[in-house]
C-alpha cells in the first residue's frame, strides 16, 4: 500500500516538473516573440524616419533649385530692362543728333526757286542788260512762291527795283551778314518788308515779269553790298554752299 502510494506520489511529482518546464518554455518563447516584435518596430520606425528625412532633404533641394531658378529668371528680366533703357538711350540720342543734323542743314543754303530752268546766267552779254548781266535768271511761271536762299533780315522790298531801278521791276534784297546779300526781282508779288527778319527756305515772294523781263522768271543776286553794281557769280556762290543747281 505504502508503495503504490510512493510511486502514485513520484508520478505526481513528475508530471509537475515536466508541467513547469513546459510552462517555462512557453514563457520564454513568449518573451522572445515580443522581443523581436520590438526589434521590428525598432527597424520600421527607424527606416520611415530616414524616410521622411530625405523627403525632406529632397524638398529642400528642390526649394534651392527654385530659388536658384527664380534668381535667375530675375537676373535676365533685369537685364533685358537693362538693355531696353540703353536701347532708349541710343534712341534719344539719334534722335537728338537727327535734329541737330536738320537744324543745320535748315541753316544751309537752299535754291530760291524749286522748280526751275536756268536761263541767262552771271555776266552773260545781250541786248537787255545796258552791261554784262548781273545775276543768275531762272525761268519759272508767275506765281511760283520764292524762297529766302539763307536767312537774314530785310533791307530793301517793294517796286521800282526796291530802290536799284525800274529795270528790275519788283525786287527783295536780304543782308546775311559777312557783307553777303541776295537780291530777287521781276517779282510780281512782294511778301516781306524792310527790316523783316527771315529764315532759310522761308517764302518771300512770288516769281513774275515785271520791270526790264521778256518773260516769266525770277533774277537772282548775290551781292557783297545792299546795292547795284556788287554782285558775283551767284551760281558759284551756291554750289559752293552745298545748294545743287
Amino acid at each position: 500500500m505504502s508503495q503504490r502510494v510512493t510511486s502514485r506520489s513520484s508520478r505526481t511529482s513528475l508530471i509537475r516538473t515536466r508541467a513547469a518546464v513546459l510552462a517555462a518554455g512557453l514563457g520564454a518563447s513568449v518573451a522572445l516573440g515580443a522581443g523581436v516584435a520590438v526589434a521590428v518596430d525598432t527597424t520600421a520606425a527607424s527606416g520611415a524616419a530616414g524616410a521622411v528625412q530625405a523627403q525632406v532633404a529632397a524638398q529642400a533641394e528642390a526649394a534651392k533649385a527654385q530659388a536658384a531658378a527664380q534668381a535667375d529668371a530675375a537676373q535676365a528680366k533685369a537685364a533685358k530692362a537693362a538693355e531696353a533703357t540703353e536701347a532708349k538711350k541710343a534712341a534719344a540720342a539719334k534722335a537728338v543728333q537727327a535734329k541737330q543734323s536738320a537744324a543745320k542743314k535748315q541753316a544751309s543754303w537752299v535754291s530760291p526757286v524749286k522748280s526751275y530752268k536756268l536761263s541767262a546766267s552771271f555776266a552773260q552779254n545781250g541786248g537787255m542788260w545796258a552791261s554784262k548781266h548781273s545775276g543768275q535768271d531762272y525761268a519759272v511761271p508767275t506765281g511760283t512762291p520764292v524762297l529766302a536762299t539763307h536767312g537774314g533780315t530785310v533791307v530793301k522790298a517793294g517796286g521800282n527795283g526796291a530802290g536799284d531801278g525800274p529795270a528790275y521791276g519788283n525786287a527783295v534784297v536780304i543782308k546775311h551778314g559777312n557783307k553777303t546779300y541776295s537780291q530777287y526781282a521781276h517779282l510780281s508779288s512782294v511778301n516781306v518788308k524792310a527790316g523783316q527778319i527771315v529764315k532759310t527756305g522761308q517764302k518771300i515772294a512770288l516769281s513774275g515779269n515785271t520791270g526790264n523781263s521778256s518773260g516769266p522768271h525770277l533774277h537772282f543776286e548775290i551781292r557783297t553790298s545792299p546795292n547795284y553794281g556788287t554782285a558775283v557769280d551767284p551760281a558759284q556762290f551756291l554750289r559752293a554752299n552745298g545748294v545743287t543747281l
